[in-house]
């Protein structure tokens, strides 16, 4: 008696569940329950390091013995003399946020204060010893950084006010 009462059972569940799915009819014309993706519009190119070369960064940085420790399509990196020496780095950052980037100095102990570039809002962020200085400039919904470290080698000066002149070289050379 037990097993035709769970064939009826059985048959009965499974033409219940049958007729609770979608027969192809359903509103999709209805309000999304999600909003859309936000799509990253493509700021200018800030180049290739930036649109500066080896010389400029020597120049501007005040390291005459600086050469480019490496190169790739987002960054650049030249250092003075080898491990733990003064170096500069340029990175440019694709629909990536300003935001995390300054979050992310913030948790250095630098402090970024706002400015602005050729027209161009961003911030600076310099380590309280005046060892370390991170520039980032916004463009469109990319941004790029300039940072300079003097290294275990204090060196004189401020290193924003240098990354600042390499950034204003990099918003005048946009592409």
């Amino acid at each position: 008696m037990r097993i035709p009462s769970a064939i009826v059972i059985g048959t009965s569940l499974a033409l219940v569940l049958s007729a609770c799915g979608s027969g192809g009819d359903s509103d999709s014309s209805g309000p999304s329950l999600r909003p859309p993706p936000k799509v990253a519009s493509l700021g200018p190119f800030a180049g290739e390091c930036g649109h500066v070369t080896d010389d400029e960064v020597r120049t501007i940085a005040g390291l005459p013995q600086i050469s480019r420790a490496f190169k790739n399509s987002v960054g650049c990196n030249w250092q003075s003399a080898g491990q733990g020496s003064s170096s500069v780095t340029f990175a440019s950052y694709r629909g990536s946020p300003i935001d995390r980037e300054r979050a992310w100095v913030s948790t250095q102990g630098r402090g970024p204060e706002k400015i602005e570039v050729g027209g161009r809002t961003g911030f600076q962020a310099l380590e309280p010893n005046g060892q370390v200085c991170d520039l980032a400039v916004q463009l469109d919904d990319d941004f790029f950084e300039w940072s300079m470290s003097f290294g275990f080698f204090a060196a004189s000066g401020n290193p924003c006010d240098r990354m600042r002149k390499l950034a204003e070289l990099t918003v005048q050379r946009l592409q």
